[in-house]
């Protein structure tokens, strides 16, 4: 058996709890955005150290060491969408298909090791350009490819609710 695509839209989380995860988007004002995003990522190190993280508990869900590389690659895609926002009005952004990535590029054959730094230094990046977004610049919009809308502020609202949800996954550690 093998992963089923992931086909929901995460987009409720912007306004009410998850309730497996225990992410509530009203404990994370924009001003905790960046500092959410470096505390998740300190995380993943360690999670990534232990033995067997590329191995799937269950052969229809992510090992550790696959959803390490999903969360780095958030991180990735929403530096651009971030910067995307910040300099262009209103731009829509291209659809990403996490399955087809993690096929592509060989998620469970990562090494560990390299994916923990990556993954840190992605968070890094990402949480210095939320650090540096100006009070005008939380109302900017953007699309998502199915028409979703967000501003900065709930893009980032959005955004910090997956990384968050994928330490409950792999370690049950619920948000709070």
């Amino acid at each position: 058996m093998g992963i089923t695509p992931d086909t929901k839209d995460w987009t409720w989380v912007l306004e009410r709890p998850c309730p497996q995860c225990g992410f509530d988007l009203r404990r994370f004002p924009r001003s905790t955005y960046a500092s959410a995003i470096r505390e998740n990522a300190a995380r993943w190190p360690s999670l990534l150290a232990e033995e067997g993280v590329g191995h799937r508990l269950r052969p229809d869900r992510w090992s550790t060491l696959e959803y390490a590389c999903h969360v780095r690659d958030v991180f990735r895609v929403f530096v651009g969408r971030l910067d995307m926002t910040r300099r262009i009005d209103a731009p829509t952004f291209d659809n990403w298909d996490q399955d087809a990535t993690a096929v592509a590029e060989r998620y469970g054959d990562q090494n560990p090791a390299e994916v923990a730094g990556e993954l840190v230094h992605a968070a890094e990046e990402l949480a210095r350009e939320f650090d540096s977004v100006n009070q005008e610049e939380w109302s900017r919009a953007g699309y998502r490819s199915n028409g979703s809308h967000f501003t900065l502020e709930s893009l980032g609202g959005y955004l910090i609710h997956d990384p968050i949800h994928h330490l409950y996954d792999v370690a049950g550690i619920k948000s709070g």
